[in-house]
């Protein structure tokens, strides 16, 4: 049986745990990125209980049918809901990040923060040095700026690369992504065959809403980056990714030069629905 949310807090926190059901406190963090969409949405503790449990069941049949599937992880919200999950549970599936060496310090910093939680590791993969020499010494530490293709590349290079590295004989993998993220994944599926990397590909909070996230995180103590209470909704490498504004969807503070169907770096290659998503109302509102 799955550790619930009201044991897992108090288990890993060592603090007394708190009914599911009782106000969140408010914060910057969550109020700022709930959707207008979800504020509707099933909120009650049975509700939180059984999405929650059903994630953990979901992670376990993964793991039994891919022995070998790995969850990539951002370090972000999303990503650190299915961490707790994984580690909280010890389902056997292992977790890497990428440090692209352009990540901000308080990303890189979830590391050890993840470590000291849990007293498990996240495995961490990083780009060829030297082919990221040579696009810098070629184009400039920042060409990313310049076009689409020069940022493609760059991605290409820190990101596209060392993740196909990671996957290399392995037979699934797994990811944090949604469908109210971005128009690019307005279809996404929580089950799909991964024709970029040829393998099969899991997302599991694909109809998770950001609230549920939040509910999520909030209610277990689960540690996040501090990125997100400054504004940050979806982290990426530090000069690509800024702070959203009021009434702009999810991603847009990633590669916000660029226009929104091309939001996509590369790991996610597959995801070109152009379905309309839920816009993010950057409001005050409590759990």
């Amino acid at each position: 049986m799955s550790t619930t949310l009201h044991d897992s807090a108090a288990a890993l926190d060592g603090a007394p745990g708190t009914p599911l059901g009782d106000a969140f406190p408010a914060s910057a963090t969550a109020d700022a990125f709930a959707t207008s969409a979800a504020a509707d949405a099933p909120r009650s503790p049975a509700a939180a209980e059984a999405r929650y449990d059903a994630l953990v069941s979901t992670l376990r049949d993964i793991a039994d049918e891919h022995p070998d599937v790995v969850l990539a992880s951002s370090l972000a919200a999303e990503d650190m809901v299915l961490t707790h999950a994984i580690f909280a549970n010890d389902i056997a599936i292992d977790i890497f990040t990428l440090d692209t060496g352009r990540l901000n310090p308080e990303t890189l910093g979830m590391i050890d923060t993840i470590t000291a939680h849990y007293g498990k590791t996240v495995r961490v993969v990083r780009p060829d040095p030297i082919a990221v020499d040579r696009y810098v010494n070629e184009h400039g530490a920042n060409a990313f700026y310049e076009s689409v293709p020069l940022r493609k590349a760059c991605c290409d290079i820190r990101k596209v690369v060392p993740l196909r590295g990671a996957l290399a004989g392995r037979s699934a993998w797994i990811t944090g992504q949604r469908r109210e993220q971005a128009v690019t994944r307005g279809e996404l599926p929580e089950r799909e065959h991964d024709p970029v990397f040829g393998l099969e590909k899991y997302n599991p909070l694909a109809l998770w809403t950001q609230d549920d996230v939040w509910q999520t995180l909030r209610q277990l103590g689960v540690p996040t980056n501090p990125l997100h209470d400054r504004g940050y909704p979806s982290i990426g490498c530090e000069p690509c990714t800024r702070a959203i504004r009021p009434g702009e969807d999810l991603r847009a503070g990633r590669w916000w030069w660029e226009s929104s169907d091309s939001k996509e770096c590369g790991l996610h290659a597959g995801n070109v629905s152009a379905i309309p998503v839920s816009v993010v109302e950057f409001s005050k509102r409590s759990g």
